[in-house]
């Protein structure tokens, strides 16, 4: 029979699992016992109730002393004509309450992403919502730092993709304030862009040079998804030398690096390859 602990505090949580189920011998009719066993998991009115209304830290139940002094706690539909005789296991159930805490936590996706030739996915798998309530015994929650998204793997995907994905809970005893959330992915065709007039930065430079590009600007060509490219600006991409790192007296032209956003997937043609840098004394 279902085992069901109820009426705990409102500032309280179960610190450790309650079985779900205690084996129990009953008395009635072979097709009365037969009717049970099949039919028992569609009646919620089936069950042995522990009344924890006045425990406020730990208690342990001795089952079959419990229901002789509280019969009514054995809960039997009226059309199971059974008589309830004594518990067969467990014998006794270990009550342990914690404090109640509420915290909210992030979700991370377990979810991988596979689209079909010439397609990228575009930007993080966005979460709705991304984060949510976990709750229960404080000693359990305070650990709890992220919550896991159920694995799924989505294959020879094209297109913009709304799915729900259910939430890992290892724990019967922590609550979740959503069981499944909704997530997207952007999928879009790859696709390339000539980006011009990229400004050239020099970084790391001495309080005692000035230091000046020639040229001042360089186009390169970027790969990534169509939608994505479109809305790429020259000043999304971060062209620089790092005059601490790559000057030095002895030369006169330098290899630009190259940054560009993180959903590109790769860039080419960084004309020109090398720029000059012209370096002299003094801040004014």
């Amino acid at each position: 029979m279902p085992l069901v602990a109820r009426n705990i505090s409102a500032q309280k949580a179960l610190k450790e699992e309650v079985p779900e189920f205690a084996q129990v011998r009953l008395f009635g009719t072979g097709n009365e016992l037969l009717k049970a066993y099949l039919l028992k998991n569609f009646f919620e009115n089936f069950k042995l109730i522990l009344d924890l209304d006045h425990i406020s830290e730990e208690y342990d139940f001795v089952l079959n002393d419990y229901f002789s002094k509280y019969p009514q706690k054995v809960v039997i539909p009226p059309s199971f004509n059974l008589k309830f005789i004594e518990v067969v296991y467990p014998r006794e159930v270990h009550i342990s309450l914690d404090e109640y805490l509420v915290k909210s936590v992030p979700i991370t996706p377990k979810i991988i992403v596979q689209p079909i030739p010439g397609y990228i996915q575009v930007g993080d798998i966005k979460l709705i919502p991304s984060s949510i309530n976990v709750a229960g015994p404080n000693m359990l929650t305070t650990e709890i730092t992220e919550v896991l998204t159920a694995t799924d793997t989505l294959k020879n995907i094209q297109n913009f993709t709304n799915r729900k994905i259910s939430l890992n809970r290892p724990n019967r005893l922590i609550e979740y304030s959503l069981n499944e959330i909704n997530y997207q992915v952007d999928v879009q065709v790859i696709s390339e862009r000539i980006i011009s007039e990229v400004q050239i930065q020099v970084v790391n430079v001495p309080d005692e040079f000035r230091v000046f590009v020639n040229p001042q600007t360089v186009s390169l060509t970027i790969f990534g998804g169509v939608n994505r490219i479109a809305e790429i600006y020259p000043e999304d991409i971060f062209i620089y030398i790092d005059f601490e790192k790559q000057w030095t007296p002895r030369l006169q032209f330098f290899k630009p690096v190259v940054v560009t956003p993180n959903d590109i997937l790769e860039w080419k043609n960084l004309s020109p390859r090398n720029v000059e840098l012209v370096v002299t004394k003094g801040t004014s």
